[in-house]
């Protein structure tokens, strides 16, 4: 079994973080602080409550003026950049949560903060209360991060301002009205860091979720001018591509309803228990007199705890299918329960998707 990782936040780790912190401020009180952290409490703590204890046990340890305890931290940030350059980890997530936490009430000394402690450990979660307390204030600061010498401050300028980060704050206006991120991802959609163009992408296919025809306009004037910025665009259309979006497959030479194209002899386990895997394989076949370009998926409607259905779809692959041409295909989907996902007894359906369209599917049990 994986070692959970809530325990990358161990002893070592942070007594190393001690000795760092008290290099900058000698009045640390190492052993107070490592004994406040790993109290009684510590081993019934999950990830994001280990993470905010460590906040609370430095605050208890640092200077009484936020200010000053912030300085300390800051300056044991650059401290560490400087020795061992930037980093995007997460072992140091404490730093930008301490300025979540405790910072909200003083922006003028938080923000600059973050963009230091972003550089260690990324800060798109901490930024979020600001963006809702100060909505005008960090739409121009995420404009300003977005030309950023650094990276890691460059992708906190597009991730913190996702409408739909995951496991992040909610920001209901970015949902309703994206148009302030777009300065900012006009600023990097060719960013020479892969880090930077990713967040741009996820950031995109965050705003399709809720501005579908918007984001295919940017996809259309994007595309095309190098390598870097089309694998962007496509990545930020992957959400509109499994939905089998029309004019999203069309941007990528995708035929819908394409005829000549057959699917045939799907084979598939059965019944599935859970825990195990549903194993199955089909046959793409091109009758067509020309080269097609297919984009081959399954999809899975998967039975809820309450009896509904919630349907996911998974790209197999993208092809040039020759005339005359067949694919044989194989496939195991496991059913493992996972924190994201748990699974149910009952009746599922496999699908078989070509561009989008459903060619044939067939009912399983799980048990």
């Amino acid at each position: 079994m994986a070692e959970p990782l809530k325990n990358i936040l161990s002893r070592p780790l942070l007594e190393s973080v001690a000795a760092e912190v008290k290099a900058v401020y000698p009045a640390f009180p190492t052993q107070d602080f490592i004994k406040n952290v790993f109290s009684s409490i510590w081993e019934g703590l999950e990830l994001k409550q280990r993470i905010r204890h460590i906040s609370h046990s430095l605050r208890n340890n640092l200077p009484t003026e936020y200010a000053e305890a912030l300085a300390v931290l800051v300056k044991t940030t650059q401290n560490k950049i400087d020795r061992e350059g930037e980093q995007l980890n997460f072992w140091y997530s404490f730093l930008p949560d301490f300025v979540e936490t405790y910072g909200v009430d003083h922006p003028d000394e938080s923000l600059p903060a973050l963009e230091t402690i972003t550089r260690l450990s990324s800060a798109e979660f901490a930024i979020r209360p600001f963006l809702l307390r100060y909505p005008e204030r960090l739409h121009a600061q995420m404009l300003t991060w977005s030309r950023h010498p650094s990276p890691m401050v460059r992708r906190l300028s597009s991730e913190g301002f996702r409408p739909r980060l995951p496991w992040g704050m909610g920001v209901p206006a970015l949902k309703r009205d994206p148009a302030p991120i777009l300065p900012v991802l006009e600023n990097l959609r060719a960013d020479p860091a892969e880090t930077v163009r990713r967040s741009v992408a996820n950031n995109l296919n965050d705003i399709a979720k809720d501005h579908p025809e918007l984001v295919l306009g940017i996809a259309r004037r994007w595309y095309g001018h190098s390598p870097e910025t089309d694998w962007v665009v496509r990545h930020a259309c992957r959400g509109l591509l499994k939905k089998g979006h029309p004019d999203a497959l069309a941007q990528f030479g995708f035929e819908q309803g394409i005829t000549g194209v057959s699917v045939d002899s799907l084979q598939l386990t059965g019944p599935v228990a859970i825990g195990s895997a549903l194993d199955f394989s089909f046959v793409v076949k091109n009758d067509n007199p020309d080269t097609v370009t297919l984009r081959i998926e399954y999809g899975i409607d998967y039975l809820t705890g309450t009896g509904k259905v919630s349907s996911k779809v998974f790209k197999i692959k993208e092809i040039a299918m020759l005339a005359g041409a067949s694919d044989s295909i194989a496939r195991r989907q496991r059913f493992t329960n996972f924190t994201t996902r748990k699974h149910y007894p009952g009746q599922h359906r496999l699908r078989i998707l070509i561009n989008g369209v459903a060619l044939t599917e067939q009912t399983f049990m799980v048990v």
